[in-house]
């Protein structure tokens, strides 16, 4: 693993899933962490899994569609730990709705969250870090940004993460003269707490594991497969990538995968059953 020793990172959404594990590996790598979030119960009970100790996580609770959330956390950065060297822009929210059934109140959900979000956020920190003469900012963008999934009618979620992912294309050339990097990462199915927004327990336990086909690999992926990717893009190791958008998604964006009805596992089967059960949501 990279070392982050002396590096000062917020991690928007950082309170559960792929936020979280980000969180727990620079820490372990000698980061200190701002993790933001809606929840302030919930961002003291991560951070103090992530640091039982007290001493390299800080949190604050609020909207991250306000730009006054994302000058807080780094304001909270810059107080508690002196600076802004890297921002893991991953707060983002997910529920699948057919276009004709999409209201401007859910247009609105997606479109500040996701892409307004990230936007602001990473404005209050590119200007923290060229104090510091250069940083480093990684996305969480989407698979569904790449390609439509039939299974998940997502459109107003996927046009937001387009807007992220050219965002990120656009502040990598702004940015380079300040030495500031950023790319993303698109992934595909990962299995984080954000289905248990929109579905029970129970109904989690047996759709997910019918989207495991989907990726050629053979698996849905888990918060560990998308944190390994953004350190990766946030450390010295990658530092002559800029402007890329990853996709992190066990294959899929390889291509298809044979659907003849009788290779096990096959996408079209992953896709048929997670339409069915996206209909009855």
């Amino acid at each position: 693993m990279n070392s982050f020793s002396s590096k000062v990172a917020i991690i928007t959404g950082g309170g559960s899933g792929i936020g979280k594990e980000v969180a727990i590996r620079l820490v372990r790598a000698g980061a200190s962490v701002v993790i933001g979030g809606r929840d302030q119960a919930k961002l003291k009970q991560a951070a103090a899994e992530i640091d039982p100790a007290g001493i390299k996580v800080r949190t604050y609770a609020g909207d991250i569609a306000l730009p006054a959330t994302g000058a807080a956390l780094v304001n909270v950065a810059i107080d508690a730990f002196g600076g802004v060297d890297i921002l893991i822009n991953n707060a983002g929210v997910f529920r699948p709705k057919e276009f004709l059934e999409l209201s401007e109140s859910d247009y609105d959900w997606f479109l500040d969250t996701i892409l307004k979000g990230k936007f602001f956020m990473a404005q209050a920190a590119a200007r923290a870090m060229k104090q510091r003469g250069g940083g480093a900012i990684v996305q969480t963008g989407s698979l569904w940004a790449l390609q439509a999934i039939g299974a998940t009618p997502s459109s107003a979620y996927s046009a937001a993460n387009a807007g992220v992912h050219a965002l990120t294309r656009n502040l990598a050339i702004e940015l380079a003269p300040a030495n500031i990097r950023i790319n993303t990462v698109a992934p595909g199915v990962v299995e984080t707490p954000i289905y248990n927004t929109f579905m029970t327990d129970n109904q989690v336990k047996q759709t997910l594991p019918s989207f495991n086909a989907f990726h050629p690999l053979g698996r849905n992926g888990r918060p560990a497969d998308i944190a390994e990717a953004i350190l990766f893009l946030a450390s010295p190791s990658a530092s002559w990538i800029t402007g890329a958008v990853l996709p992190v998604d066990g294959g899929v964006m390889a291509g298809r995968q044979r659907c003849d009805g009788r290779s096990p596992g096959v996408t079209c089967h992953a896709e048929r059953r997670g339409q069915s059960f996206c209909k009855s949501l």
